[in-house]
């Protein structure tokens, strides 16, 4: 599996298509990537990130999944490719 993205780089969850102003002003949906981790027990390869908003939490999701395609039958009205993306714009 190919990961495109690079510890610092700054990412968007798919959901920040849908907020409006105020939200997206709190950088809701935004992501810092750390890098990626290999779990202890089962060696499924997880990515970590931080949050730009609320309380800068730190989370990890199976790679797998992080770098999945948004399911656009679920969710029809987002443009996104895919569930993250790298954000070029953001300050």
């Amino acid at each position: 599996m190919n990961n495109r993205f690079y510890p610092g780089d700054i990412v968007q969850h798919f959901k920040r298509e849908t907020l409006d102003g105020e939200a997206l002003a709190q950088n809701k949906y935004l992501y810092k990537i750390i890098g990626i981790a290999t779990h202890s027990e089962t060696g499924e390869r997880m990515m970590v990130y931080q949050t730009l908003y609320e309380d800068n939490g730190m989370y990890v999701r199976p790679l797998e999944m992080f770098l999945s395609a948004v399911d656009h039958e679920k969710y029809p009205k987002i443009n996104q490719k895919y569930r993250f993306e790298k954000v070029s714009d953001f300050e």
